[in-house]
């Protein structure tokens, strides 16, 4: 078949991509797509993820069995989507556990989204990044299953999972995670840190980069930088759940004593 190798390279396309493939070869129009999506729907080559957004299924596999690659859907749910915070991580092989959400960036997300057995939310870039058209700082394109896809550094991420923990799951999930990273470059992690401008989480990285001070190499002007931005009263390190702790003066941050003993496999 013509349309094999369009197929072949793309495990997950959108109708956009088909469109295009569609049109080099002299097809034009939404008539054309749609009988092809539907002949092969109806043979169980191509199953709908959502509109706009299909998997290619290998001839012979069961069509309702079939894994999808997760990533590959997170990454084109959008057309600015980057993969982030916890997911991130699970694609750089420095999460501590499977998730069976994966999390994506993008300038207008979509809502919640099941398929199969995984969900996929989407969360919005952060203002000051929209505000001063740096979306895709610290964002860099990867290639999985011979397509491209956009995925945060771990340098962001770091400073991501910190902003957003609700994005990433347990403190000990964020920070068992982040402990498993062995180099970060920390000039980049600042800047993006600073260029975010929030406060809390200028003090979170804070408190995370000193409690790691030598492992990470971590020198005196990054922790000045940082210091400068926390914020002048106290702050909870998750203001959502506000969990009792310890104040930590240095960073005016109230931390969980569970964070700051790193008190996770303790059994009480």
């Amino acid at each position: 078949m013509k349309h094999d190798e369009f197929f072949r390279k793309h495990p997950v396309f959108t109708g956009e991509e088909l469109a295009n493939h569609l049109s080099s070869h002299g097809k034009v129009g939404g008539r054309a797509r749609e009988a092809l999506l539907a002949y092969h729907q109806k043979a169980g080559r191509v199953v709908r993820v959502r509109r706009g957004l299909y998997a290619v299924i290998p001839a012979g596999a069961d069509t309702d069995s079939f894994p999808v690659d997760p990533f590959l859907v997170a990454a084109k749910l959008t057309s600015d989507s980057v993969l982030s915070h916890h997911t991130a991580l699970e694609f750089h092989g420095k999460a501590y556990s499977v998730q069976e959400y994966f999390t994506y960036s993008a300038s207008r997300p979509l809502g919640p989204l099941t398929f199969r057995s995984h969900v996929f939310r989407g969360t919005k870039f952060p203002q000051a990044l929209l505000r001063a058209g740096k979306v895709h700082v610290g964002v860099s394109t990867a290639e999985r299953a011979g397509l491209e896809l956009r995925v945060a550094s771990l340098e962001r991420t770091l400073v991501d999972v910190l902003d957003r923990p609700d994005l990433s799951g347990s403190w000990e999930e964020i920070w068992r995670s982040l402990e498993s990273v062995e180099f970060f470059d920390l000039d980049k992690v600042v800047e993006y840190a600073l260029l975010l401008g929030n406060a809390t989480t200028g003090a979170k990285l804070g408190f995370f980069l000193e409690q790691h001070r030598e492992p990470l190499m971590v020198e005196d002007r990054h922790l000045k930088a940082l210091h400068d931005l926390r914020p002048r009263q106290p702050h909870y390190l998750d203001r959502a759940k506000r969990t009792s702790g310890r104040l930590v003066s240095e960073w005016n941050l109230v931390v969980p004593r569970e964070v700051l003993e790193r008190a996770w496999g303790e059994v009480l």
